[in-house]
């Protein structure tokens, strides 16, 4: 049986760069390379493509952080991935799960993982997910949406009127509206980047300024008293979800550190959650992927809050980590699915 020729894209230009490398490298070392010709390419962090040239049976998964050798400069990258029969671009973020890639692979007819670009580019703008999650019903937490251009506000209304503010009266409009603690975060971004916790006006208008070094556009989430779970779902038309885990954040919240530095954080694979709320986390998983038209895999990311049991939808992550400790296949390895088996089943659906 001839072997399908895979190239595996990680890295890129996002400030999940080195995440991205770990996740690649994860699937790397445990695809089926009986089944595969694999292809790495690794984007370097100004956007440069390069063929990584370790044989394949000898790759180590890095930690977070250690950089890439054994590279030559990919001349032609098109005409390079022309000659592939699916792509999986393991990578995380902007230029990688926003639609970008999706659509350059689009243009040159060849299958990848993953969501198309439409799905893609929403899901990575949490501002427009939260669109789409109000118009299927999900519940949220109450929310401001902002645009920062050069350091001037601009303040987007519900019906998307748009209202020009300094800092100070943004923030004042936002406290007399929302309760503290509140969640300030870009709206494209992922792995928690740019996100602050704060609990008074001067951490949130620190927290904004910081948002916006990001990304132009910010939302300003209030806080939800309650415990982080998240369910994976797999398939194209019909879809699966996984079981539903939770996160055991070390920190004040699920940050960057708390996810790959602070080894106090973990996470557990099934969570001790009643039936009904289990069942009803797993349905809503499927209808916010379906909502945003997605394709073949994503993780979406719920609260439970503490008060009242409420399901409240945070975020859908289209490429989501394939790390050791990342969720995605630790959810399906709960179902039964293993992580080279997972991998087979997505060029399956890329292909389909």
């Amino acid at each position: 049986m001839e072997k399908i020729k895979l190239a595996v894209i990680f890295g890129g230009k996002s400030t999940e760069h080195d995440v991205s490398i770990v996740s690649g490298m994860s699937v790397l070392k445990n695809i089926n390379k009986e089944k595969y010709e694999l292809y790495p390419i690794y984007i370097d962090e100004k956007g440069k493509w390069y063929k990584y040239l370790k044989n394949i049976n000898e790759i180590e998964i890095p930690k977070i952080g250690e950089k890439i050798s054994d590279i030559d400069v990919l001349e032609n990258p098109i005409e390079y991935l022309k000659k592939m029969n699916c792509v999986f671009p393991v990578l995380h973020g902007l230029y990688g799960e926003d639609g970008t890639i999706q659509g350059l692979l689009e243009l040159i007819e060849v299958p990848y993982v993953g969501c198309k670009v439409l799905a893609s580019s929403i899901s990575m703008d949490k501002a427009y997910a939260k669109i789409i999650f109000e118009k299927a019903g999900l519940n949220q937490a109450k929310y401001f949406y902002l645009k920062e251009n050069k350091g001037k506000y601009i303040y987007v209304d519900k019906c998307m009127n748009e209202v020009r503010c300094t800092l100070d009266e943004i923030a004042t409009i936002i406290e007399g509206k929302q309760k503290y603690p509140m969640f300030v975060k870009p709206s494209n971004s992922g792995s928690s980047v740019g996100i602050n916790k704060v609990n008074n006006i001067e951490e949130l208008k620190e927290a904004i300024k910081y948002a916006g070094g990001f990304d132009r556009k910010i939302l300003i989430e209030e806080g939800i008293d309650g415990r982080e779970v998240e369910c994976a779902v797999l398939g194209n038309e019909e879809v699966k979800a996984s079981s539903v885990g939770e996160i055991k954040a070390a920190g004040d919240f699920y940050s960057y550190d708390s996810k790959y530095e602070n080894s106090e954080s973990f996470t557990v694979t099934h969570a001790d959650l009643p039936k009904d709320l289990y069942e009803e986390i797993r349905k809503n998983a499927i209808k916010a992927f379906k909502a945003v038209d997605g394709r073949g895999l994503s993780r979406v990311d719920f609260f439970v809050e503490n008060e009242t049991n409420k399901v409240i939808i945070n975020e859908i992550n289209t490429l989501p980590g394939f790390t050791s400790i990342s969720m995605y296949p630790k959810l399906f390895e709960e179902e039964g699915i293993k992580y080279d088996k997972l991998l087979d089943e997505l060029v399956e659906l890329a292909m389909e």
